[in-house]
């Protein structure tokens, strides 16, 4: 009887695995029939920019307060997080509760996202660079308004 119960606590996340497993699929299949090979390495530049894209994208979905709409029917708000952000519980309705914590997880959502920017960067990578780049900019400037509001309190004390 355990299994069966384990099995079932865990259907919604190996429902989402397929579902990774399927996009990520549809990806390579995308690359194939645009004849574009995979490079034999990844450049260390677009490595570094679809790192830090990746992570701020994945605090946007997931913990902004502005992109919380998206993530309403399948979440709950728990209060505040880090400047401009949430904290959110997943719903515990059957259905929504695996969604709710794909889009609140930003470790579950990077994931997703780092396989969009590298099948988009094969099919189109000069558009995928300055979107990573985009990002990139915005996590360097979210580091620095965290870096100043430290000095300023710094300086105040």
């Amino acid at each position: 009887m355990g299994n069966i119960e384990g099995l079932r606590s865990h259907s919604g996340h190996l429902g989402a695995l397929a579902a990774w497993g399927g996009y990520t699929a549809g990806w390579a299949v995308l690359l194939r029939r645009r004849g574009r090979p995979l490079p034999v390495s990844p450049e260390p530049w677009d490595v570094l920019l679809t790192a830090a894209a990746t992570f701020r994208l994945s605090r946007l979905i997931g913990k902004a307060t502005v992109t919380r709409p998206l993530r309403a029917p399948f979440t709950e708000v728990d209060g505040a997080g880090a400047p401009g952000e949430l904290n959110e519980t997943p719903s515990e309705e059957p259905g929504r509760q695996t969604i709710g914590e794909l889009l609140s997880c930003p470790f579950c959502l990077s994931v997703w996202i780092v396989t969009t920017f590298t099948g988009a960067k094969g099919i189109w990578p000069r558009a995928t660079r300055t979107v990573t780049g985009g990002l990139t900019a915005l996590a360097v400037a979210d580091a620095l308004q965290f870096a100043h509001s430290a000095l300023v309190q710094q300086t105040e004390e």
